[in-house]
């Protein structure tokens, strides 16, 4: 990983980058390439892509709304809809009649319909502001912004999206869809063959994919005839151009030396512990049982994809030459702007500040992780007390003044996750409580005013039994009462577990307050300024940060060396066939068993490809130059978990499930006769 960041920040090179889809290098495709992504190709890009709220990316792929994304996208879905007798997640799921698609109780899907640039306006209301002013201003400038775009349709969302650290802001437009409905999914045998030992590395062999579909207001499925990708008759060969279309979540390749040197001193080795405990602890409590086992899945694979992911970003950090090579190019950054006195007399020390914001939150951190989020907890109930004391507050503010997650831009989503009917597990949910209390006691001290204020004499255990056994929150008419019921329902309501979210509560929203203004404002406002340097002078040739908005990469189908040998591009179905034990985690499902006859073990199961990606690009389609999907993203290699900080094309991979290896299982493995139909083969 040396190599890595030996250019300036901004600097792209080979296949690199995560690029929004108004300023998408066409031409050095073309001259890299021979081939010339036009407006018309892009825009079909965008339109046939989704964005999933929760994480992940997906795409149409029919004329009438079908979605393919990841099983592990839809595994939240899955696991809300099983029961102790009907496990979707392990057995799968096939709606053989139209009227047996499910919905799913909590998803979203946005599809991405304008762009627009807001800059001139942000920075007008910025001008001149500094710390918590600063803060305000642009806070209620953005909350502006959305509620305009959106004008009160909620079928619309429309996000601010800050680029290049502040010297662009654009308001992205979405088509909001919050009817989405289940129709294929495999068995987890398969989609994550190999397990957690394998999960961040290649070769690998998982059919990881799952088919939803859309619906409109009037309960029928979604035309999207102009808006889809058609299947590529052929697999991806070695060479092959591809672009994926996703949604890559927050990137730090332009973070300062200062924020670097805090996430590999502090953040990353404190979230490896606090990951390492919780994994402990939903192994022992999947260990009690079947049931346990079922409904501790989707948080157990959460929780050991996220630990692999920190590991694999805390192990680019420390690795000197990464944080070195930033440092050089910081340097030579800071000279030129020290040659610059109006610059200097302009903006001071962007970078003095960033490190001071730093400082801050070095002091405040562990309260703001562990009450607030980062560590903080994982409890389904608790976060419904949450989320319901925040709306009754929130919604009798102006939009421009509340958080985003309660403006008229992002509420639609909270209050669907509120109403949900997903299941609770009171067992689950009393161990996740329980330990957050004893980490709460643990990190904050026994002294300390909230923990005295939320637990007392009491001991962890006692509390989060009679919490979740108090409450009523488990069910969604109650949670739709309070709801709709508002401040006067909150505040008349004597369910213990509301009145403990108020409690926590008083000292959560004062950190959080405290590190908008004293952190991310001043973090906001100075890594613009240096942004605005370099963006003076390359500007949009250059892309931004990931943002957990709709970006495009491209790369090509290809292999990689690692320790003196040479990784082929891409695994076929016989070697899972080859490579199955019969038990997990290498145990194939009974109907791929039963199918071993009648499948074809030369097809392509799983390629790798050049194509630039991070966490939220799971379920992003892989498209070929005719626009078809030949893909779809499901992972990388062990090589891109760095990808946070930059991207090295002689080994950094992208791993996707190949479009044969879909038509090979769909139809001689799973029968799946309607499906297949409507996919065109």
């Amino acid at each position: 990983m040396s190599g890595l960041f030996a250019s300036t920040p901004f600097g792209a090179r080979a296949d690199e980058g995560l690029w929004t889809f108004n300023h998408f290098p066409s031409a050095k495709v073309q001259e890299t390439y021979g081939f010339e992504p036009t407006v018309q190709w892009l825009d079909h890009l965008r339109m046939a892509s989704l964005r999933l709220p929760r994480g992940c990316s997906a795409s149409f792929v029919s004329p009438t709304g079908l979605v393919q994304t990841n099983h592990h996208c839809a595994r939240d879905c899955l696991q809300q809809l099983s029961s102790p007798a009907n496990n979707l997640v392990q057995d799968g799921f096939y709606a053989a009649k139209p009227e047996d698609e499910v919905k799913c109780p909590d998803v979203e899907a946005n599809q991405l319909v304008g762009i627009t640039d807001v800059t001139p306006q942000v920075r007008e209301a910025v001008a001149g502001r500094e710390g918590q002013d600063y803060g305000r201003a642009l806070r209620e400038t953005l909350a502006k912004l959305q509620r305009d775009c959106a004008g009160g349709d909620e079928a619309i969302r429309c996000d601010v999206v800050e680029l290049y650290r502040g010297s662009v802001y654009d308001v992205y437009k979405y088509r909001r869809y919050q009817d989405v409905r289940l129709v294929f999914s495999p068995e987890e045998d398969i989609a994550f063959f190999g397990g957690d030992p394998d999960n961040f590395e290649f070769p690998r062999y998982d059919l990881d994919v799952a088919f939803l579909r859309v619906y409109d207001e009037h309960g029928a499925p979604l035309n999207t005839q102009a808006n889809y990708f058609a299947y590529a008759p052929r697999d991806a060969q070695e060479g092959d151009l591809v672009f994926t279309s996703g949604n890559p979540g927050t990137t730090e390749r332009l973070d300062t030396v200062a924020e670097l040197e805090y996430d590999r001193d502090v953040v990353l080795p404190e979230s490896l512990v606090y990951l390492a405990e919780l994994r402990g602890l939903l192994l022992q409590f999947s260990a009690e049982g079947t049931e346990h086992a079922r409904v501790a899945f989707a948080k157990l694979f959460a929780v050991e994809n996220a630990y692999k992911a920190r590991l694999g970003q805390f192990r680019a950090l420390v690795n000197p030459g990464l944080i070195d090579s930033r440092r050089r190019a910081e340097n030579e950054l800071r000279a030129k702007v020290a040659a610059d006195p109006q610059f200097q007399q302009r903006f001071g020390d962007p970078w003095a500040a960033i490190a001071q914001a730093v400082s801050h939150y070095r002091a405040v951190a562990d309260r703001m992780e562990v009450v607030e989020e980062g560590r903080g907890p994982q409890s389904d109930l608790f976060a419904y007390a949450r989320l319901l004391v925040r709306a009754a507050e929130q919604r009798q503010l102006p939009d421009i003044k509340r958080f985003q997650e309660f403006t008229e831009a992002g509420f639609p989503f909270t209050r669907q996750r509120l109403l949900a009917n997903a299941p609770i597990s009171t067992d689950l949910e009393k161990v996740l409580l329980r330990a957050w209390l004893v980490q709460l006691r643990r990190v904050l001290g026994p002294d300390d005013p909230l923990v005295r204020d939320v637990l007392g004499a009491q001991t962890a255990e006692k509390m989060a039994s009679d919490l979740v056994d108090g409450t009523r929150l488990a069910d969604p008419n109650e949670r739709k009462r309070l709801l709709m019921g508002g401040i006067e329902a909150i505040k008349n309501s004597h369910d213990p577990l509301i009145r403990f979210a108020q409690e926590v509560d008083k000292q959560a929203l004062v950190i959080r307050r405290d590190v908008e203004v004293n952190v991310e404002a001043v973090e906001r406002r100075n890594a613009g300024v240096i942004a605005q340097v370099v963006f003076a002078a390359k500007g949009t040739g250059a892309y931004p940060d990931a943002t957990f908005s709709p970006r495009v990469s491209y790369g090509t189908v290809k292999g990689y060396d690692e320790n003196g040998r040479h990784v082929r591009y891409y695994t076929t179905i016989g070697e899972a066939y080859g490579r199955a034990t019969g038990a997990e985690p290498l145990a194939l499902p009974r109907s791929w068993l039963r199918a071993r006859s009648d499948v074809d073990f030369s097809r392509k199961l799983n390629i790798a490809s050049t194509n630039d990606i991070v966490r939220g690009n799971s379920g992003s389609p892989v498209v070929n130059t005719d626009g078809q999907v030949v893909g779809t993203i499901f992972d990388g290699n062990s090589q891109s978990l760095g990808g946070d900080f930059g991207f090295d094309d002689t080994s950094n991979r992208a791993v996707w499930v190949s479009v044969g290896a879909v038509k090979e299982a769909l139809t001689k493995i799973y029968g799946t006769t309607r499906l297949n139909r409507e996919l065109g083969f």
